[in-house]
């Protein structure tokens, strides 16, 4: 879509950035056993909740200071005149026919145009910056950002979200200079999964390793490194997904289909251990895990597939669990752990051979008749545990056949699942490879389908009566929860990987490692505020970088150079450079060679060994390793082309990606084409293109359809070597990133900042002989000649190069010399007598779309030429090598300024806090109750009443904490379960929903009869014994918020089970009014939730039976 629509939503987000969970005196409510078990660790590195690092007065000086900075540079642009390096810029031959469709240039601004303004927490990493440290995965707890990488897990603060960038422990890392304040984990293998138990202020991870950790939140910025205060060996292979369920246990899915349940019970005890005890914590949970596979394993023959267990979602509406792997689902009870249902992609219940059957009784004759010998019994048995050992070997291979099938070697892979979440109102959505959103109901039916995008959905989050969705395209969109699309935006450059929502923001993680914070209600009213905000502070955050670039060419005729020579093209000229480009044609000929580079392109192999000396030698040239670094590189046949980078600017350097396309023999061997490198300068796209094209005086549109080829096919691919080689075809999921990312039809070098052109384009004089040619040329006199020059006649009319710019050639034509002749007497004397020819050319097209073009955010890269020549003294190719410096001036955004700005502008812009007054208008709603009895297998019904006309209310129901009645009728000290998870005893359903303007929704609060739990030690059950039968007390606490708020209003209820056969000491009134939906404690008036105090107040003074 062109432009996300604007939504006319009536309410807009809360961006409360200090959200917490409060007991009754405003404390967080973290168990006095998980208490213990952190105050005895040895480690001094954290700190109680909400005490998030203040930055000092030194930073907010720096802070200041670098905005006076950059306001003073914008006024001195302003004010002064053009600098030197403008003052000596040579002048420019601009070719016809730039500025429309495909030579169009990208269009910039300080708020991206075509997306709602976003919270860069961390802007795009360079990618070399980030090997062995990618994010993965991200969440939210109630007051942090959590991701999950490759070497463990790091953390952000919501109250330091617009904090300037301190690196991780006060130490800046390489791609993370802008990064908002974090911590970090001590090193670990790869975490793959994150899950929130705010219960016990713990965040879950598992790992590629096997492992499942425990993390303490509220980690201490500025400290050393954290560690995890629990770990164990949950699989053999990766933690693939994580949940906790409704009663508060811990599910982990693996590959084969691999299920383990962590009992909450034993995590309890561990977290209880003293310090003495606690050498045994993980080996008790490891040994303690319930093996779901083998308790739905009958006769050897599992009646799940053996497909790798990627999502898990817990229904805590219905207290359920879903499994999916790419091609089938599985739906758990949470409380018993049963399987009730098995289901692939279409909804069809799986019938399957591996399901043990009922055994045929034809087949039990058939088989008595030619077996059975009732004087040998034990050879009967023998003989049935064969075949039954062979028809389980059988079944077990086509599990595994099914197995391959579903990780997409055969089968329509279009239709794998690639995500899953659970919205409110109790739907479950999952996201397929094609593009497609289905709709399911918590029975596991399908409902309904959806086809918005036609690229792979990567991720899922929802927020209020939103859907969040994020596409291997980098695209979001937004839908409600009847499925109708509300807007969507290129989010990223790169798929978005995972989605998670906290402090008023969606954040986004990209598959480069960036994060951005998305307002809750966009597309929406707020978001055009916030951009026209930030565009007005554009000078406060705008820097402006300069660095020259040298650009050299040589087709050097299969030969090799001197040292000398390569001094006199490149050394010479590097001293202040902070690029050097260099492209080469004809580094290697022959039908043998080019029939051979042409087979090696097809198996992803390129370069030579001619092409790595050339390399070798240009290294030692600009002294490599001390001074420059080779980023990339590419080879294509004869054609090579190089980057190095300065070291004082590598830290600005990256992305670097490499293409070729062939344009001999019918556009397939690479004796004629291009290789490029893109690379990201600054934040800013440059590409680099070196060229040969077709021979001889007559090819003029031969060479013109060279060009438009490359130019329209050149798609980049990530390079497969060190050296960023990679191969001529580029996979389907690269151009469908380039397809889906871009206007229909735009090549990607349209998308690129500043592109440069360099090499033998093989143009030639028109209408001149060869004496008239060299007659000219001894005279200097080059402006007749280029009347002649067929490359200039042809960008005048607007054929080739549209749009591009050239330095006036002020040096001899290039072409063609006899080898080791110095000076112009050096052309061509052979029979041929070829005409001299400027065939060696460099050109440019930047950001302009006009002659004169300030350099800023809406024009962002802006150069000029310094010099461009040719080294005549040079001799060892028939080609003289050319070389062009260019200044560059480079328009970036300083995100950390910018976040600070954005922060500002949400703390103080008046039409946004009045927005935000309006927000924190939760819907006035009515709970029946306070109280509740509850004897065996009791239901009562909890309504809750949203009396506002206007919002809808959105409600979940969490059980704060479980307490054991004792003598006298007291109950204190009520210890949570994981996630706030109910206990086995109670059920309550629906535990969240919408409830529409001015409606009742009902709720039943069920007593489940006890039940025989059973400890298992390594999968195996070990003992049994009766639930605890005493009479027990939790706190359900009802929260309740608006549309997009992340603040809630609190309501609590005390449920009581009693034995039927005691005496209940309190409200006699009751008991006679007491029928079958269970016993409700009499309360004098239904009282409105005026706010969480009064609860707090009532049910400090009520009387515990």
């Amino acid at each position: 879509m062109d432009k996300y629509p604007t939504q006319k939503d009536d309410v807009f987000p809360s961006l409360n950035l200090h959200p917490s969970y409060s007991s009754d005196d405003g404390s967080n409510r973290t168990p006095k056993f998980f208490d213990r078990f952190y105050d005895s660790s040895s480690d001094d590195d954290f700190c109680p909740s909400s005490s998030a690092a203040a930055p000092s007065i030194s930073e907010g000086v720096e802070n200041a200071g670098r905005r006076l900075d950059y306001m003073i540079q914008f006024l001195e642009r302003k004010l002064s005149s053009p600098d030197h390096d403008r003052t000596r810029a040579l002048p420019e031959f601009v070719g016809k026919g730039g500025g429309t469709g495909m030579f169009k240039v990208p269009v910039h601004a300080s708020v991206h145009p075509g997306r709602p303004p976003s919270l860069e927490v961390r802007p795009h990493p360079l990618r070399e910056t980030q090997i062995g440290c990618f994010l993965r995965s991200v969440v939210c707890t109630e007051s942090q950002l959590w991701a999950g990488q490759e070497c463990g897990v790091r953390v952000w603060n919501f109250a330091d979200l617009y904090g300037s960038a301190c690196g991780a422990g006060g130490v800046t890392r390489s791609g993370d200079e802008e990064t908002a304040p974090f911590c970090e984990s001590v090193q670990t293998p790869a975490a793959i999964c994150l899950v929130v138990d705010e219960a016990n202020r713990v965040v879950w991870s598992g790992h590629k390793d096997g492992k499942v950790r425990a993390w303490k939140m509220d980690q201490r910025l500025g400290d050393a490194p954290f560690t995890e205060c629990l770990a164990w060996q949950a699989h053999r292979t990766p933690v693939l997904s994580l949940v906790m369920t409704s009663y508060g246990d811990l599910w982990s899915g693996s590959e084969g289909g691999v299920i383990k349940m962590w009992p909450w019970e034993t995590i309890e005890k561990v977290f209880s251990l003293t310090m003495e005890e606690r050498h045994m914590a993980a080996l008790l949970v490891e040994r303690s895990f319930i093996d779901l596979r083998s308790q739905v394993t009958v006769n050897g023959v599992c009646n799940i597939l053996a497909s790798d267990v990627k999502y898990m979602i817990s229904d805590n509406c219905r207290a359920k669990v879903w499994s999916a792997g790419y091609q089938s689902f599985a739906l758990w009870d949470a409380r018993t752990r049963e399987l009730l249902k098995v289901f692939n992609v279409d909804g069809q219940m799986e019938n399957r051979v591996d399901i043990s059957p009922v055994q045929d009784p034809a087949f039990d004759e058939e088989w008595k008749m030619k077996f059975v010998s009732s004087s040998k019994k034990d050879k009967l048995q023998a003989s049935f545990s064969f075949l039954q050992r062979s028809r389980n070997a059988i079944m077990g291979a086509a599990d595994a056949v099914r197995r391959v099938a579903a990780k997409g070697a055969f089968g329509d892979d279009s239709r794998r699942t690639e995500a899953l979440v659970m919205t409110i109102d109790g739907m479950i959505w999952t996201g397929c490879t094609s593009g497609l959103l289905v709709q399911w109901d918590g029975n596991g039916n399908r409902l309904q389908d959806f086809h918005y995008h036609s690229f792979a959905v990567q991720c899922f989050c929802t927020f209020g009566s939103r859907i969040w969705v994020g596409y291997v395209s980098g695209t979001v969109q937004v839908l409600d929860l009847e499925g109708n699309l509300l807007g969507g935006w290129i989010a990223h450059d790169s798929p978005v990987i995972n989605m998670t929502s906290g402090a008023g923001y969606v954040f986004t993680l990209a598959n480069d490692g960036g994060i951005r914070g998305w307002n809750t209600t966009s597309p929406g009213p707020l978001d055009s505020i916030l951009s026209s905000e930030l565009a007005g502070k554009e000078f406060l955050y705008t820097r402006l970088e300069n660095l020259k670039i040298l650009a050299g060419t040589w087709n050097v005729g299969q030969g090799r150079a001197s040292h000398d020579s390569l001094i006199s093209w490149l050394g010479s000229a590097a001293s202040d450079v902070g690029i050097i480009v260099v492209g080469l044609q004809e580094v290697e000929m022959g039908a043998g060679f080019l029939a051979m580079s042409a087979a090696k392109e097809t198996v992803g192999l390129e370069g030579s060994a001619v092409g790595q000396w050339w390399l070798d030698m240009i290294g030692r040239t600009l002294d490599e390793g001390s001074i420059f670094e080779r980023v990339g590189s590419r080879q294509l046949a004869g054609l090579l082309i190089a980057v190095w980078v300065r070291n004082n600017i590598r830290a600005h350097v990256g992305d670097v990606d490499a293409a070729a396309v062939p344009c001999g023999f019918g556009r397939a061997i690479g004796n004629k084409g291009a290789v490029g490198l893109r690379m990201r300068v600054y934040n800013r796209i440059m590409c680099f293109v070196n060229c040969h094209f077709a021979a001889h005086l007559e090819a003029v549109n031969r060479r013109n359809a060279d060009f438009d080829h490359v130019y329209r096919t050149m798609i980049f691919s990530r390079p497969s070597n060190p050296f960023n080689a990679t191969t001529a075809g580029v996979s389907s999921a690269v151009q469908m990133l380039r397809s889906a990312n871009s206007v229909e039809g735009t090549p990607e070098l349209s998308e690129a900042d500043m592109v440069v052109f360099l090499g033998d384009f093989n143009y030639r004089l028109d209408g001149i002989s060869y004496d008239e040619a060299r007659d000219f040329v001894s005279q200097r006199c080059f402006d007749w000649l280029k009347e002649r020059d067929q490359l200039r006649a042809e960008m005048e009319a607007g054929n080739v190069f549209q749009g591009m710019r050239e330095a006036v050639i002020r040096f001899p034509p290039t072409y063609k010399f006899e080898r080791h002749q110095a000076g112009l007497a050096g052309y061509d004397s052979g029979e041929k007598k070829r005409i001299p020819a400027w065939c060696d050319r460099i050109l440019y097209r930047d950001s302009r779309s006009a002659a004169v073009a300030e350099c800023n955010l809406e024009c962002p890269v802006v150069s000029s030429i310094l010099q461009y020549e040719a080294c005549m003294d040079v001799t060892d190719s028939d080609h003289k090598p050319v070389r062009c410096m260019f200044s560059v001036d480079i328009a970036r955004v300083d995100e950390s300024v910018r976040r600070q700005e954005f922060g500002e502008i949400i703390g103080s812009n008046k039409r946004i806090r009045h927005m935000l007054e309006e927000l924190c208008k939760i819907p006035d709603t009515i709970v029946s109750t306070n109280n509740i009895i509850l004897q065996n297998q009791d239901t009562s019904i909890l309504r809750i009443t949203n009396k506002s006309g206007k919002y809808e209310a959105l409600f979940e129901i969490i059980c704060e904490g479980q307490s054991t009645i004792k003598e006298g009728g007291l109950a204190s000290d009520h210890q949570p379960r994981g996630s706030f998870g109910f206990p086995r005893w109670l059920e309550v359903n629906p535990a969240s929903a919408i409830i529409k303007p001015d409606h009742v929704t009902e709720v039943a609060v069920h007593h489940e009869e006890f039940q025989t739990l059973e400890e298992f030690v390594d999968g195996i059950a070990q003992n049994w014994w009766c639930e605890d039968s005493r009479d027990k007390e939790v706190i359900l606490v009802v929260k309740i918020r608006g549309k997009f708020t992340t603040e809630t209003r609190n309501h609590r209820i005390r449920v009581r089970y009693c034995i039927a056969a005691k005496k209940l000491p309190i409200d006699s009134k009751s008991n006679s009014s007491r029928q079958a939906q269970g016993t409700v404690l009499h309360r004098s008036d239904i009282q409105r939730l005026s706010g969480s105090s009064d609860v707090v107040a009532h049910l400090r003074n009520m009387h515990s039976p």
